[in-house]
């Protein structure tokens, strides 16, 4: 995976309800959350793993007030390369195609070459 990603979270506490339970499950996929001196803005500093890790809890929670934060996090991170897919199907050998596409943002294309990877190198 790629290195660290600085993100700019502009007035992260007053865009999320319960604001207190999403920076203990920001900071539970083991990134840093620190807020900007005494601004309303907080910094995210996170690796690619730990940025899908969020959005994949985001997802879960289905909180609507912390969607916002998947855009985002989606925008910074980037596409994946098709060893990263290979990678993310490696740690989770059940994940399906659909869900590598909403979890990777990838094409339906290169998930099933991704999950056909990993597949034919286990035999």
């Amino acid at each position: 995976m790629s290195g660290v990603c600085h993100i700019l979270l502009p007035s992260f506490l007053r865009r999320a309800m319960r604001a207190f339970e999403l920076k203990t499950l920001v900071r539970t996929s083991g990134c840093e959350l620190t807020r900007i001196g005494r601004s309303r803005n907080w910094r995210l500093t996170a690796s690619r793993e730990q940025m899908t890790t969020i959005i994949e809890l985001v997802r879960d929670s289905e909180e609507e007030t912390w969607q916002w934060l998947i855009k985002v996090l989606e925008q910074q991170r980037g596409n994946f390369t098709q060893q990263e897919l290979q990678n993310l199907v490696h740690r989770n050998p059940d994940i399906t195609v659909n869900e590598l596409v909403n979890l990777a943002n990838c094409t339906l294309a290169e998930a099933r070459n991704a999950i056909d990877a990993h597949e034919w190198a286990d035999e």
